[in-house]
């Protein structure tokens, strides 16, 4: 069983203008990641990472600057084995006074200085996406 979902490594400079931070979730099982979800019927890729980190932090002034890879995960899910394969983006908070709020089900949601951000994060293959997004943010190259 396949499920496309899709989310973003969101980031924005600290007021000093010396430092990423890195937007992080914590689930119900309290592992650090990234805000993602389900790709919907009709959606694409793009849009779903925009929504969902809307959906998961109350973000809305949003900027999806670069697509940065897929990951896949495998689980169990009852007797099927599902492959999940998240499309994620480089996404840019753009109102510093935008403050973060967490839905329900989540454990925990705050901003990261970058360093701190990885070794928080629980998976990694988005660890790994997280030092290419720094290498884009830092060149301007998006």
């Amino acid at each position: 069983m396949r499920e496309p979902t899709a989310g973003g490594i969101v980031f924005r400079i600290t007021q000093d203008q010396k430092d990423i931070e890195i937007l992080l979730i914590q689930d119900s099982k309290n592992r650090w990641t990234i805000p993602k979800g389900h790709i919907e019927p009709g959606e694409t890729a793009k849009q779903t990472a925009v929504r969902e980190i809307g959906e998961e932090s109350g973000l809305k002034r949003v900027d999806v600057l670069a697509w940065l890879g897929k990951i896949h995960f495998k689980y169990r899910r009852l007797e099927k084995l599902v492959l999940m394969t998240t499309q994620v983006y480089l996404v840019q908070s753009l109102d510093k006074n935008e403050h973060p709020t967490k839905e329900k089900w989540m454990n925990g949601i705050r901003w990261f200085k970058f360093a701190d951000a990885l070794d928080a994060i629980e998976y990694a293959d988005i660890e790994k996406l997280m030092l290419i997004a720094k290498r884009k943010i830092r060149s301007g190259e998006y």
